[in-house]
């Protein structure tokens, strides 16, 4: 409902150094959106559409009541604060907290490239943000992909995924976990090997999880990581999201070569 809008703003905005960045970076002037956060007026379908794209949240998430919207995002609201510490789930993590290395460094975007688990033989581009809060690490990787041509034409164009989990690094490795938060039907694990370079490119690993298929099989693929940046533009970023052909010219060699995408005789390409 509209009269929440304003308080999920508030929770939104809260993973940025300021409101006025937020501003500046979706060009809106800071007067008009603090009636946003306040209550005072409600976006027009234009700039709701921008400030959702710019968040990576639909338009119907972001008028879900607080406390939902703040469990949609692997995040708590302010109020909860006093009572997490005795969160029993964050009490068994505990061990690992305090064992894990500071992933302050691998803070940031990435694209993930994977061999799609549902469509053999195509890559998936999915996009990574993993970031630091109160001392933990969490992660968000956003996934979609076309529908079927014989699917209801009146259906969404795309089917949207969103996972959200944990991430530790624990002697020379680090180790993400993570749940579908939309469906909240599946988990998944990934692993990956650090970069022990002063600039971080790319990341090599595995990840488990299961297809989306009817029979939900179990499956494990080769992924990589590339690093982006400490911000950018999500929008541009998530319009790259999909599925690909091996031999798009969107990925590149390097990326075919640590996802062993080999190819064929007669100009295609296979998974090994």
């Amino acid at each position: 409902m509209a009269e929440y809008l304003g308080n999920n703003l508030k929770l939104l905005c809260g993973h940025y150094r300021s409101i006025a960045e937020v501003c500046r970076k979706l060009s809106i002037n800071r007067a008009q959106f603090n009636k946003y956060l306040n209550g005072q007026s409600r976006p027009t379908a234009y700039n709701l559409k921008r400030i959702c794209d710019f968040f990576g949240v639909e338009d119907y998430e972001i008028r879900l009541p607080p406390e939902q919207f703040a469990r949609l995002l692997g995040t708590r609201a302010p109020d909860q604060i006093d009572g997490v510490r005795s969160d029993p789930l964050l009490e068994l993590l505990a061990p690992l907290r305090e064992q894990s290395v500071s992933l302050s460094r691998y803070c940031g975007f990435y694209f993930e490239y994977s061999n799609c688990m549902s469509v053999p033989g195509t890559v998936l581009l999915s996009l990574v943000r993993l970031w630091e809060e109160d001392g933990n690490f969490f992660l968000e990787r956003q996934e979609r992909q076309e529908r079927s041509s014989s699917t209801n034409v009146e259906a969404e164009d795309w089917v949207r995924c969103c996972y959200r989990g944990v991430a530790f690094q624990l002697q020379d490795r680090l180790f993400l976990v993570d749940y579908e938060s939309l469906t909240l039907n599946e988990m998944s694990q990934t692993i990956l090997i650090p970069s022990y370079k002063s600039r971080i490119t790319r990341l090599n690993g595995l990840k488990t999880g299961v297809s989306s298929g009817d029979r939900r099989n179990p499956a494990c693929t080769r992924v990589v990581w590339e690093y982006l940046g400490p911000e950018i533009n999500r929008v541009a970023a998530y319009r790259q999201v999909r599925l690909y052909r091996p031999d798009d010219p969107r990925i590149d060699d390097d990326v075919r070569q640590r996802l062993n995408v080999a190819p064929l005789k007669n100009g295609l390409f296979e998974i090994e």
